[in-house]
């Protein structure tokens, strides 16, 4: 065996995957610590990934037979660069299974995917405390954007944003 040869394999997620993926989303938000955010099921999430109009995509790492890690994105737009745009939404690798390389993959692959498809970004967040995951994405050549936050509406403060005068 060749010592440099990745000891996983990415993939598109096909439906099969789908209560991996959602077991991954709750390890995810343990990790996070946003639990009490969670409300995905199998049930709700397998048709925004292969329903008849699917709102996004998602990649997963084999290693030995067993999703380990995944990646959910879907297609943006930038009205300054007037191109779609690739957001990576949540990346998560299993604690055991980091180190491999596999998080460094799922990017790599994504950032080729939006080459691929005339993407004029790559775009995600990530927790100002997870500095780990910081440093591997400047490595990457990644920036991290100083200026810029996120703002969010949900649940009842969206409906209320909604009906707003």
């Amino acid at each position: 065996m060749n010592p440099a040869a990745p000891t996983f394999t990415l993939r598109a997620a096909v439906l099969g995957d789908v209560t991996a993926i959602v077991q991954l989303i709750r390890d995810l938000a343990e990790f996070e610590q946003l639990t009490h955010l969670v409300q995905v099921t199998p049930e709700k999430l397998r048709p925004q990934l292969f329903g008849e109009k699917p709102a996004a995509e998602a990649m997963v790492a084999e290693r030995g037979g067993e999703v380990v890690a995944f990646a959910l994105y879907f297609t943006n737009f930038s009205t300054f660069l007037a191109q779609p745009g690739l957001y990576l939404e949540d990346l998560y690798v299993k604690p055991e299974h980091r180190g491999h390389g596999i998080g460094k993959g799922l990017l790599k692959r994504l950032a080729a995917l939006a080459v691929e498809r005339d993407c004029g970004r790559f775009e995600w967040s990530v927790l100002d405390w997870n500095t780990n995951a910081i440093t591997v994405y400047e490595k990457m050549g990644a920036t991290v954007m100083p200026d810029w936050r996120i703002c969010r509406a949900t649940g009842d403060e969206l409906r209320a944003m909604a009906k707003a005068e």
